[in-house]
């Protein structure tokens, strides 16, 4: 398989999207602000879509690298949910 090459982009809508450079599919990750949140930014948007990407990947990373693959899920396990800031 060959290596894939990914690029943040801004959509039409203003939104930012994480794609393949080779794939016009929908994108991999797409993060909205509002506007509000724009004006906040003061023009930094992009910047900070980058931010929120890279630190995205490498949680995905961190919890894959910690995922004991050979376990199995055990159905009545309770499973506590998370509240991110």
């Amino acid at each position: 398989m060959s290596p894939s090459f990914f690029e943040i982009v801004q959509l039409s809508n203003g939104d930012y999207a994480l794609r393949r450079i080779d794939d016009d599919s929908a994108p991999l990750v797409k993060i909205s602000f509002s506007a509000e949140a724009r004006e906040m930014m003061e023009d930094r948007e992009m910047d900070v879509a980058k931010a929120m990407i890279a630190t995205g990947i490498e949680a995905a990373g961190n919890v894959a690298h910690d995922i004991d693959w050979e376990e199995e899920p055990d159905s009545h396990e309770i499973r506590p949910s998370y509240t991110l800031h």
